[in-house]
């Protein structure tokens, strides 16, 4: 998956999963908003804000490292975060536990699957308004960060791996106001093969 495009405009990204595939954990009916609308409008804004600039053919990551207005740093930022979201998931899975190296980081830097995963819905829980909880890599420990509005990993000089977006559009039709048990629920759906390609991109 290309997460950096290099070349052109930048375009919405193919879901690698049908609009029906995530439910009940995210309904087919807030995909088509969050993916088909939110997204599209940050792949709009963005090409528009970096027509005639010095950043015109940068990837994102460049564009995210670099800009400093916030027109086009915030449109890049998020559709970094929201490429890595939206590939990052697959159908729902009662039992659904990373394995081999990175459950041994895991295990090594938070004691336990079960102790991370407390850290970071809490971490995403008490988000004040809106942004994301990342884990995130660096010099090969994990670490889990809250990132506000739309700021990523990278930013501070790590890997992103895994994220969770806590902004209220991607689930209120569902849990309104109750982020937590959105939270909870995203466990089901993390596509850990996914994750761990990231993870040994190191």
């Amino acid at each position: 998956m290309n997460y950096y495009p290099r070349e052109g405009k930048f375009t919405l990204i193919d879901l690698p999963y049908a609009a029906t595939a995530l439910q009940p954990v995210i309904s087919a009916e807030t995909l088509s908003f969050h993916h088909g609308k939110h997204l599209q409008a940050y792949v709009n804004n963005l090409n528009a804000a970096v027509a005639h600039t010095e950043f015109e053919g940068m990837s994102l990551q460049e564009i995210v490292l670099q800009a400093t207005t916030s027109a086009i740093l915030n449109n890049a930022g998020q559709l970094l975060n929201h490429n890595l979201y939206f590939t990052q998931f697959c159908a729902p899975a009662t039992e659904n536990a990373p394995s081999g190296r990175l459950l041994e980081a895991i295990e090594r830097d938070f004691g336990s699957f079960e102790a991370f995963k407390e850290e970071f819905q809490q971490k995403g829980a008490t988000l004040f308004g809106s942004g994301w909880v990342w884990l995130a890599a660096k010099d090969g420990k994990l670490v889990i960060t809250q990132e506000a509005n739309a700021a990523n990993p990278i930013q501070r000089g790590m890997l992103p791996l895994l994220t969770f977006d806590v902004w209220e559009h991607a689930y209120y039709l569902e849990y309104q106001n109750r982020r937590p048990d959105h939270l909870a629920a995203l466990w089901q759906i993390v596509d850990w093969n996914v994750i761990a390609d990231r993870y040994l991109q190191q």
